[in-house]
């Protein structure tokens, strides 16, 4: 029996965006102007995009802006609930932790500054071919865009880390995870904890699922990616 597409998607959308700075002081991150328009528009216009009907705005920081703006999402034809993180925030695993009740049984996750222009079924095809209970897309950066932080052979994540460089990492995190929300259940509802906890237990018990992109991330949480990434949708919108 076939297994059903992945249709939902977790937004990170929480954080302080300190790197911003004076551009969050009244403002989240996600409503940040690119090319024209909130940040988040083109996200949701993507995701519907890639097929997926159901996003939960995982949001903190002037998290009640985010809501005004996209209300229940139908005018981006997709269906929007939304996650509030709460004092004090939760970071991003906990954020995910709090929103299981709207995620059902498998899902994507990806962060609120992250633009992914790539196709998503065949990331989720692989994670469900793949038999694990997690996977994370990677992107070969070998330290061009960011710094590399995962090493990635034959399809599974070996080593992870944002704090501790190691060798063989040539690939970064690209952004986009699937997780079944049973890897959550061993966390509290209301801790405080990275998503790269999350990744790291998986990465431990073999359970971690990679799988490459070829197409370089945009993102907006410093203010060279967020001029980049108005530059490249941009240019998209005007082909």
């Amino acid at each position: 029996m076939s297994e059903a597409p992945i249709s939902t998607i977790a937004v990170l959308a929480g954080g302080i965006a300190t790197r911003m700075r004076p551009l969050t002081e009244t403002v989240p991150k996600a409503l940040l102007e690119v090319a024209g328009e909130p940040f988040v528009a083109h996200q949701l216009r993507l995701f519907r995009r890639e097929g997926i009907t159901r996003v939960i705005l995982c949001v903190g920081y002037l998290g009640q802006q985010i809501a005004e703006f996209v209300g229940d999402g139908s005018h981006f034809g997709l269906a929007v609930t939304y996650s509030f993180d709460g004092e004090p925030l939760l970071g991003t695993g906990g954020a995910l932790r709090k929103a299981l009740p709207h995620l059902g049984e498998r899902f994507y996750v990806i962060y609120g500054d992250s633009y992914l222009d790539i196709p998503y079924a065949p990331a989720a095809l692989h994670y469900l071919q793949s038999g694990k209970d997690g996977l994370m897309t990677v992107f070969r950066n070998e330290g061009r865009w960011d710094t590399s932080n995962v090493a990635f052979e034959n399809g599974t994540i070996l080593a992870y880390s944002k704090t501790s460089k190691r060798s063989g990492m040539l690939y970064i995190d690209y952004g986009l995870g699937i997780l079944k929300a049973s890897t959550l259940l061993a966390y509290g509802e209301h801790d405080a904890f990275d998503l790269a906890i999350v990744y790291g237990a998986l990465i431990a018990r073999g359970q971690l699922a990679g799988y490459e992109a070829l197409h370089r991330f945009y993102e907006i949480g410093s203010p060279a990616g967020l001029a980049e990434t108005s530059a490249y949708i941009a240019s998209r919108n005007r082909d």
